[in-house]
């Protein structure tokens, strides 16, 4: 009997593995249980310079974000660009605040399809949370909860469809250091990169077609934009470059695009580096300039909306575009929490489950 777990099947389940009764006299103990931890990049805990300027001194300490020797690094780093940048990054990120529950969206956007993938599951022995890499909640503190509600399994699911050393390892690295700490080690499994997993292909199809069903125009170009990294990561071993190129060529296949159509960009530098290319910017500016009238941007190495695709594609890129000639820029929104997206991740964490449940976790009725 296949031991992969359905997350899709009704059958009941009262806890992972029969233990045998114990003692009389011992003491309690608590319920087995497998905990799956969503890590996304992170979050400001408020559009202020304050908070941002918190937020950016961890994100751009990491080693795996900057890796220049840190007696270069750091002065700039807090000599200069934590003087001058959290009040311009504060402004950007207020533009698309989530005014309602007082968060980024991306912090939204992770803690909703967590909650709803907790709301759908009808076995007790397996919890599902979140974490940021950077900023709160933070891995350490969540692992630790985890912990203290009885999980001795852990499965991590970086929340970035491409892995990158950057991105997959830093999370890694934030998960063994939380390890570092413990006496009694939770087991860990990391889920590998799903840049071209076959649900995640199809549920940005449908993304793409259920927004542009809602347009007034037609595009004449679509742009593929990824976040860049440094080139030179590349030959040092990063795959990154490589699960970009390849997702951008399914989704092509998928939707029956050629690469002139649909060109594959990266956005985002920062620093003097030479970055992946071309650049995101350069090529919806050159499309204006060409006569294109009507464009639109997908961003599939981001699982969920931030200011990345809101305001840096969204608004300022739109701005640029329309700016330079063009009349209709459209945004594909990331998978957020739609169905589609909580169909990727199930799939996704019934194959990290395989071998850890006896019998299959099932999943209560979708109600999303």
């Amino acid at each position: 009997m296949s031991t992969a777990v359905k997350l899709s099947e009704s059958t009941n389940t009262q806890d992972l593995r029969a233990t045998g009764p114990l003692p009389a006299d011992h003491p309690p103990v608590a319920q087995r249980r497998i905990g799956v931890l969503l890590v996304n990049l992170g979050t400001p805990d408020a559009p202020t310079p304050g908070a941002v300027r918190r937020y950016l001194a961890e994100f751009l300490s990491d080693t795996r974000i900057v890796d220049y020797p840190r007696f270069f690094w750091l002065p700039i780093l807090h000599g200069v660009i934590l003087n001058v940048r959290p009040a311009k990054t504060a402004k950007a990120y207020a533009s698309i605040w989530h005014q309602e529950t007082d968060e980024s969206p991306l912090r939204y956007y992770t803690r909703v399809l967590c909650e709803k993938l907790a709301d759908g599951n009808a076995n007790a022995s397996v919890i599902f949370d979140w974490a940021m890499r950077y900023g709160n909640p933070s891995v350490a503190s969540r692992i630790n909860q985890l912990k203290e509600q009885g999980c001795d399994r852990l499965v991590i699911i970086p929340m970035y469809p491409q892995y990158s050393s950057t991105t997959t390892a830093s999370v890694n690295d934030a998960v063994f250091a939380a390890l570092s700490k413990m006496k009694w080690q939770p087991a860990i499994r990391t889920a590998p990169a799903f840049h071209d997993d076959a649900a995640y292909i199809a549920a940005l199809g449908a993304r793409i077609k259920e927004t542009l069903a809602q347009s007034d125009h037609t595009p004449e170009r679509f742009i593929l934009s990824f976040h860049g990294l440094p080139e030179r990561l590349l030959p040092e071993g990063d795959p990154y470059h490589c699960h970009c190129a390849k997702t951008a060529r399914l989704l092509r296949e998928h939707m029956g695009w050629s690469e002139e159509y649909a060109p594959l960009t990266f956005q985002s530098r920062f620093g003097p580096e030479k970055w992946l290319g071309p650049a995101t910017d350069d090529m919806i500016n050159k499309a204006a300039r060409d006569g294109v009238k009507h464009i639109a941007v997908i961003t599939p190495g981001f699982t969920a909306d931030c200011i990345e695709t809101l305001e840096e594609i969204g608004i300022e890129a739109a701005h640029e575009f329309k700016d330079a000639g063009g009349e209709s820029f459209q945004l594909i929104p990331c998978l957020n929490d739609s169905p589609a997206m909580l169909g990727v991740m199930r799939g996704l964490i019934d194959r990290e489950l395989a071998g850890w449940c006896d019998q299959p976790v099932p999943m209560a009725a979708n109600k999303f």
